[in-house]
């Protein structure tokens, strides 16, 4: 199957699926929902600071060379990409930009991770949120310096190299993880290690966002494993990302939601 037809046919399932404000019956569920709607309604274009670098990056031309440590990219392949495809093709929208920030704000946010700096803009909206600090990993040297040419705010450690050596001795300098969100490598394996590495990390009040949980079998396999772990107790589909909760005032609930 090609990526094309499989993304397609991916999302056509996800809109059979997909439900609205309405159907929730949960009042945990609806609060929550409700909020992220409202939250993106109040900001429809995003941070404005942010999305002017968004802007200059979607402007730069300059091709730097990238060595994937995952799947690579379906619309850039080569190893030589501009830095404005890589902003295009590669970087969350402004509305999962957003998402994710929200979602960070309903925990502590005391310690942060994100998993794929890419071009920084996903990094710095979760950095207007976050109350301790944020670790973010990325494993191509010239996309971070692209992403640091307007320097992270202070409390943002970028770390760069294969998350699979360098994730394991931050995480255990930390007592939780409040909030991550893995957007990267995009393969079944890699995946399901760093959600079973940052697993006991997770405390009831943890939430942990999924990137491009439909991006390919592999992926969308990976999905429907770690959201019906026994610890994951409410999970939601957004496509573009899914979202994990480790407490839930009710039975394990999956819902499948559009934004």
């Amino acid at each position: 199957m090609t990526s094309r037809f499989f993304s397609l046919l991916a999302y056509l399932k996800y809109w059979l699926r997909k439900e609205d404000h309405y159907s929730q019956q949960s009042p945990f569920l609806f609060s929550i929902y409700q909020g992220l709607r409202g939250y993106l309604q109040e900001n429809p274009r995003g941070f404005h600071s942010i999305e002017q670098l968004r802007s200059v990056l979607l402007k730069n031309t300059n091709p730097i060379q990238v060595i994937d440590l995952g799947a690579g990219s379906k619309k850039v392949p080569s190893a030589s990409r501009e830095i404005r495809k890589i902003t295009q093709y590669s970087t969350s929208s402004p509305k999962f930009c957003l998402t994710y920030q929200y979602f960070c704000r309903l925990t502590p946010s005391q310690n942060v991770i994100e998993l794929g700096t890419c071009m920084g803009l996903s990094t710095r909206y979760l950095a207007e949120v976050t109350q301790g600090r944020l670790y973010t990993f990325e494993g191509a040297s010239e996309i971070l310096n692209a992403a640091q040419f307007e320097p992270f705010p202070g409390q943002v450690e970028a770390i760069l190299g294969p998350i699979e050596i360098h994730l394991p001795p931050i995480l255990s300098q930390l007592e939780t993880v409040d909030f991550a969100l893995i957007d990267a490598n995009h393969t079944y394996s890699g995946t399901i290690s760093y959600f079973n590495w940052l697993l006991p990390k997770f405390k009831g009040s943890s939430i942990c966002i999924l990137g491009d949980i439909h991006w390919s079998a592999e992926m969308e396999t990976a999905w429907e494993e770690i959201k019906s772990h026994p610890k994951v107790k409410l999970s939601l589909d957004f496509f573009e990302c899914g979202v994990l909760f480790f407490d839930y005032p009710g039975e394990k609930t999956h819902r499948v939601l559009s934004l």
